[in-house]
């Protein structure tokens, strides 16, 4: 799907009716929240730094720069709602081709990879695994830039390297000195909840166009 495809698929019946996450309660959801207003605005919002756009022009200007990008992303997944906007954006700024295909079938993959007899998009995910702490993970967002041949020039996966979410996001869920194990959760709910509102969710979108930008222009550099 282009990006304005999927946010309309992300409001429609088919996508509603599969299984979702909601994480300030941190549990599965089903139906899903409608996400689709929320990434229309946020979409509307996201805007790349003078900079960044001169920059995408530079390297999609360049032999054997990025013309495509491929994104895996879910709706459900605060690190998408993140970031596919301001990739959405970047592709806009240097007039690449983007395109989105979602991650899960009817339910949410929780753990491991899918099975690729599954069909869908499990192809894709297994090919763009996440390999964390010695294991394949299926995380999203990733987001896989090409050239127009489809040579692949780098792929994002997660979040920037400057957010350390395994340990931010563990802090706050981590119990309270007193807190029950119910309190601890409804209470990380709300923390994390506010950092998704905090000024520091574009913080790290801008530092996943940064990252990405940099490691496109260092890839080029390599390949002359």
């Amino acid at each position: 799907m282009t990006f304005d495809e999927y946010v309309k698929f992300t409001g429609s019946p088919e996508n509603l009716a599969r299984e979702g996450f909601d994480v300030r309660r941190f549990s599965l959801v089903r139906p899903r929240l409608d996400w689709s207003q929320y990434l229309r605005d946020r979409y509307a919002r996201a805007q790349l730094t003078a900079e960044q756009a001169a920059a995408i022009r530079w390297l999609a200007a360049q032999p054997g720069g990025p013309a495509r990008i491929l994104v895996v992303s879910e709706d459900w997944s605060s690190d998408c709602r993140r970031d596919v906007p301001y990739i959405a954006r970047l592709a806009e700024a240097g007039g690449l081709e983007l395109r989105v295909f979602v991650r899960d079938g009817v339910t949410m993959l929780r753990e491991g990879l899918p099975d690729c007899a599954a069909g869908g998009n499990a192809d894709l995910v297994v090919e763009y695994a996440n390999e964390k702490n010695g294991q394949k993970w299926a995380s999203i967002p990733v987001a896989v830039f090409f050239t127009k041949d489809f040579v692949e020039l780098h792929r994002y996966i997660e979040c920037p390297a400057i957010y350390r979410k395994d340990h931010v996001i563990g802090h706050l869920r981590a119990a309270r000195a007193g807190e029950t194990s119910d309190q601890a959760k409804v209470r990380g709910g709300r923390d994390i909840a506010m950092l998704l509102d905090s000024p520091f969710f574009d913080v790290w979108a801008h530092a996943a166009i940064a990252e990405i930008l940099s490691s496109l222009h260092e890839r080029l550099l390599h390949s002359q």
